[in-house]
């Protein structure tokens, strides 16, 4: 690709792709080296696998690239997304490869430690079976480490991989030294248990058991990564997912379905009901109830004439309309929407770099003990056979097998928990500002509340029957396919049967009237039937206002020139939402109601499950605006939603959580998913999530400890390579021990998971 140079100095804001990283240390070598560029600032994401990069006249993205190639890996400029183009194949084959090379490496290996670790097991010729199925595993198995390995020696930098590849090359080399020149390929020979190199001079050792466990093991922590890296990106192709694929465009009073991509500005066209407006426009003909929940967060569908402007990717749920285009392509809302979700997830995780930081520096100062170690017991007198002994032990006990293990561990377990309990956790990012969250943001619609349209109350005028009132309401309703319409319906269940309804019609904007039973029935707002001439006494005027100041739509019932009643209809509380609330203040958050409906009803939904402050009447980018804002007021955020409009708000928050029942979008842009329709389930995850970082850390602190106490021992002769192959493998047993207490978490909350 060539790219021309501009004349000025214009910053330019560029994604790459990045192939070939294997820890942190990789995003933080490649991200050092963009950033020595002049005019270039970079910041390279390990769990995305992409660099994003600022940069200025005369770079070019083709230097970029280069650069990157130059320090060892490699760069791609990313198409332009489109709903069309689904995801590369790679990341999916790449882990596949991955678990095939682990499935095969663990058959393998199995025997290999049985074999070493059971001397009344080991039959004659054991020693060169052992070393039959270890050479597989250390070659073929760990192939991943000795490549970075390679790449890595070639750039003068050294990672866990240089140390698995030494450690593991080492200790099979030695073994087929001692097996082929030295006696340990004798028939009939046996592992001798030792705790020091002063008993032999370890030419009858073997230590295929340590070359085939360890790399057995860090390949699993590797595959357990990659799988958790796998979605990466997966929000932002559901989203792109919700629009329209196709639309019906008006040519010359003609209908021609087109490709949604093809549209043009000014454009016309058609949106029948129950499909998708293709794109950003202006209504022309027709009315109809637009469901736009999924985009703007309001709970109740929008009433839209002509002259009224739409959003694509919301629904047409009433009637017929003809539309003409104003945005398309990257202007419109729903791109838009796409973009913070985006950019929401360029953040950088530092918590779980940790581990590679400190091996950045632990790894140097090993290989140089291990050659430190081989320079002293030469010195000594002792013999070469007996300080390479030495030397191999350091590299093998200090072989991070523990520290690779000590997040996957953990995260499986307390994934396989969570799962039980109606918990999904997306990666060991999402749990690393668990312990400090003090504010937790929750979306209304869906999430306290249910997200449908409920009939909560039918309130009779003086004198009328409250089930006459309903019948006749009900039974007009059955016409009309608005939200409002199937909860009044759907209240009316008790009826088996309804009776029919004549002459039904919608006035835009106001209601539907219709014929039953001889009767004239109007139902909608209080301008329809005061327009119609109906009376409307007092008392039902004041229970429409005060249905209306408790958040919730009131729907006027009239029949023979006046209102005989009201239904009150809302989008209802979930049972669980306030004792929800409650536990969340009892884990020190504070609850902030977020949402994209009006101030009134917000208000009402916060006071009945105890929540005192409200930010209502927010557009998606309002939302991740506040997210910022408290982020920069000093507090740790989480988010709890379900909708389109929360994705990338989810993603900015410092932990987001998104109910199961929402959209893909939201789900894939989360970091934890709660699969239970229970928002009490969120204070399960905070719970869960922090119980599982702190093992995690627990893991990493044995790890690192156990390989400072364990590294004097071994270059002091003290630990043959034998035992220093089973401390290494009781390291991550104890890791492995200590992740399986996650099993035993237990809720606190009071419904059951299904």
């Amino acid at each position: 690709m060539t790219t021309s140079r501009p004349e000025t100095a214009t910053p330019h804001l560029i994604e790459l792709v990045i192939g070939g990283m294997t820890c942190a240390a990789c995003a933080a070598r490649i991200e050092k080296k963009l950033n020595r560029m002049d005019g270039v600032r970079a910041s390279v994401n390990y769990a995305t696998e992409k660099a994003s990069v600022t940069y200025d006249a005369p770079v070019t993205p083709d230097d970029l690239v280069a650069t990157v190639k130059q320090t060892g890996y490699r760069a791609t400029l990313p198409p332009p997304p489109t709903p069309d183009a689904p995801a590369a194949a790679g990341p999916a084959d790449g882990l596949s490869v991955l678990r095939t090379r682990l499935w095969i490496s663990v058959a393998l290996s199995l025997p290999v430690v049985v074999l070493a670790m059971v001397p009344a097991w080991q039959f004659t010729y054991w020693q060169w079976l052992s070393l039959t199925l270890a050479a597989p595993v250390v070659v073929y198995g760990g192939l991943p480490f000795h490549r970075a390995a390679l790449v890595n020696l070639r750039h003068g930098a050294a990672t866990m991989d240089t140390l698995v590849s030494l450690g593991t090359l080492a200790a099979l080399g030695w073994s087929v030294w001692a097996l082929f020149l030295g006696t340990a390929g004798t028939p009939g020979m046996t592992h001798p248990f030792s705790f020091d190199i002063g008993r032999t001079d370890g030419t009858g050792n073997i230590y295929l058991e340590a070359a085939a466990g360890v790399t057995t093991f860090i390949l699993a922590g590797r595959y357990f990564e990659a799988r958790s890296k796998r979605t990466a990106g997966a929000a932002l192709r559901a989203l792109l997912e919700l629009g329209a694929r196709d639309v019906s465009v008006l040519r010359d009073g003609a209908e021609t379905r087109i490709p949604v991509d093809r549209l043009a500005v000014g454009d016309r066209f058609v949106v029948r009901p129950g499909e998708k407006i293709a794109t950003d426009g202006t209504v022309d003909e027709g009315s109809s109830a637009v469901d736009a929940s999924l985009v703007t967060g309001e709970s109740v569908p929008v009433e839209v004439g002509v002259g009224d402007s739409v959003v694509g990717g919301c629904v047409n749920a009433g009637g017929r309309l003809v539309v003409t285009a104003n945005r398309v392509g990257a202007d419109t809302q729903l791109a838009q929407m796409a973009r913070l979700v985006e950019q929401a997830q360029t953040g950088k995780s530092a918590a779980q770099r940790l581990a590679d930081r400190i091996s950045g520096v632990f790894v140097p100062i090993v290989i140089a003990l291990a050659v430190g170690t081989l320079g002293w017991w030469l010195g000594s007198g002792a013999g070469p056979a007996a300080a390479f002994t030495a030397a191999v032990a350091v590299l093998i006990i200090a072989c991070p097998c523990a520290l690779g293990l000590a997040t996957p561990t953990a995260l499986l377990v307390g994934t396989g928990r969570g799962a039980q309990l109606g918990i999904l956790i997306r990666g060991p990012e999402a749990l690393e500002s668990t312990r400090r969250l003090d504010v937790v943001v929750l979306d209304k619609t869906g999430t306290v509340t249910t997200g449908r349209m409920t009939l909560l109350d039918v309130i009779p005028g003086k004198g009328e029957q409250r089930d006459e009132v309903l019948r006749l309401a009900a039974a007009v309703e059955t016409g009309s396919e608005h939200p409002v319409a199937r909860a009044v319906v759907a209240g009316a269940a008790e009826w088996d049967a309804l009776p029919p309804v004549t002459g039904f019609a919608n006035v835009e904007g106001l209601g539907v009237t219709g014929t039953v039973e001889d009767r004239q029935v109007l139902l909608g707002r209080l301008r329809l039937l005061r327009e119609r001439g109906l009376v409307v006494p007092d008392d039902i005027v004041r229970a429409a206002t005060d249905a209306q100041a408790a958040g919730r739509t009131a729907v006027l019932v009239g029949w023979d020139g006046r209102a005989r009643g009201l239904l009150a209809v809302a989008d209802q509380v979930k049972p669980t939402s306030r004792e929800a609330v409650r536990q969340l203040r009892a884990l020190g958050l504070s609850p902030v109601l977020l949402t994209g409906d009006n101030v009134t009803v917000a208000r009402a939904v916060a006071a009945e499950v105890g929540i005192d402050e409200v930010i209502a009447e927010v557009l998606p980018a309002e939302k991740v605006e506040v997210i910022d804002r408290l982020q920069a007021e000093g507090r740790a955020v989480a988010m709890v939603g379900d909708g389109v409009n929360d994705a990338a708000a989810l993603t900015r928050a410092d932990l987001g959580l998104a109910m199961g029942t929402g959209t893909d979008v939201a789900i894939e842009a989360s970091d934890l998913t709660l699969v239970r329709d229970d928002l009490t389930a969120a204070v399960d995850a905070i719970r869960l999530a922090r119980s599982t970082l702190g093992t995690i850390k627990g893991n990493l602190f044995w790890a690192f400890a156990y390989n400072v106490a364990a590294l004097p021992l071994a270059a002091g002769g003290l630990l043959n390579p034998m035992i220093a192959g089973a401390a290494m493998a009781f390291s991550s047993v104890f890791v492995v021990a200590n992740s399986l207490r996650l099993r035993r978490f237990r809720p606190v909350s009071r419904t059951r998971p299904g």
